[in-house]
């Protein structure tokens, strides 16, 4: 496979991509946390949507994969700021936008301030405001007085090496919450989740689909299924969300 591509960003980043090329609704998949887009779902789903003759973006944040920057540098505002970018430069016309765990939180975002692009949204173990909720919420007195002397935190992680969370990260989060005000999806939304998470609870799940103001919103429990989401069973029930959404037959 051929090398990716870089866009440059007003931010003075440069953001690693693969597009292809196809018919509309654009496909649009945002990764998780730490992940990068050579992660089993993105490429799954760029073969799928080949296969299809449907247009696909699939892209690193900064901080991730082969994109400029640190993780440690970035924080979820950066991280919006460079869906922004790459949507506005690399798409056009509707986008269904499919967004894993923090790129669950990532959708939420774009989809409040870019409606107008949003023909539809899946989320796989969404992750809306997880900084706040996740980790602000369980930090111990000790992991307190860390991010006060030294700025950042190492937190275990069940499905790869430690993270390092900033106070960054932490205090940019409270200004990107999304379960806190009002949100209005007027699109279809696919929300799936597996109930053998460790990193993201059904709880949240239920909290996104009650919160949310959607004309057609729905969720999908997956019994036994673990954060990665990404075994046979669940790839496809991620591809049948997105042909749900366009309305279109398998």
């Amino acid at each position: 496979m051929a090398g990716p591509e870089f866009l440059d960003t007003e931010q003075g980043r440069k953001l690693a991509y693969h597009r292809t090329q196809g018919a509309g609704p654009t496909v649009v998949f945002l990764g998780g946390l730490k992940s990068d887009m050579e992660g089993t779902k993105a490429v799954h789903l760029e073969a799928w949507c080949a296969a299809r003759g449907q247009a696909f973006l699939r892209f690193d944040y900064s901080g991730h994969g082969e994109s400029s920057g640190t993780f440690e540098e970035g924080c979820i505002g950066d991280w919006a700021q460079d869906t922004a970018a790459a949507l506005s430069a690399l798409t056009t016309g509707p986008l269904v936008v499919v967004g894993s765990s923090m790129g669950g939180w990532q959708a939420l975002l774009y989809a409040r301030a870019h409606p107008e692009r949003v023909a539809g949204l899946v989320t796989i173990a969404a992750a809306p405001d997880f900084t706040e909720d996740g980790y602000a919420a369980s930090f111990t007195d000790a992991q307190w007085a860390a991010i006060e002397r030294d700025g950042q935190v190492e937190m275990p992680s069940d499905y790869m090496e430690p993270y390092i969370i900033t106070r960054r990260l932490i205090e940019d989060g409270r200004d990107n919450l999304v379960l806190r005000s009002p949100l209005p999806l007027p699109f279809p939304v696919r929300c799936l989740q597996g109930t053998a998470d460790s990193a993201v609870s059904t709880e949240t799940a239920v909290r996104l689909l009650e919160h949310a103001d959607s004309p057609d919103m729905r969720l999908a429990l997956v019994k036994g299924a673990d954060h990665r989401f990404s075994d046979g069973p669940c790839l496809g029930l991620i591809e049948e969300a997105i042909v749900d959404i366009m309305g279109l037959e398998t």
